[in-house]
């Protein structure tokens, strides 16, 4: 739901999803790094390090939110999913090494994901 939009607008755009209360979703999150394979062990950066940073960045400031009231950056962004990886993408950037980065994917179904890779939105 948009601010911004009357309530025929955002009926019209949001259709089911329009909800002046908001309504509640699962989303599943895919964070894809990429970089130099590290020749001893194995790996282009420590898993264990990668979920620690996905809890900080994802976990924390989403799980069981209320995003539109509970999250301040959705205060003024309209909490669709292709705005929540965003969040999430300027989260991780934030944590993890330079460059290393690749592209985030959030599920909201199994017909609507979307890919981001910094400018580069993909809806499918």
């Amino acid at each position: 739901r948009s601010k911004a939009l009357s309530d025929e607008e955002n009926l019209k755009l949001f259709g089911k999803c329009n909800n002046p209360n908001g309504h509640g979703h699962n989303y599943k999150v895919t964070v894809t790094v990429r970089g130099e394979i590290d020749p001893v062990s194995g790996m282009v950066m420590n898993l264990t390090d990668l979920k620690e940073y996905m809890q900080e960045a994802i976990m924390e400031p989403l799980d069981h939110k209320n995003l539109d009231k509970d999250v301040p950056y959705f205060a003024e962004v309209v909490s669709t999913t292709e705005n929540l990886a965003v969040f999430i993408w300027e989260n991780l950037l934030r944590l993890l090494p330079r460059g290393i980065l690749h592209k985030v994917e959030v599920q909201e179904t199994e017909q609507n994901v979307v890919v981001y890779k910094g400018e580069e939105t993909i809806v499918k």
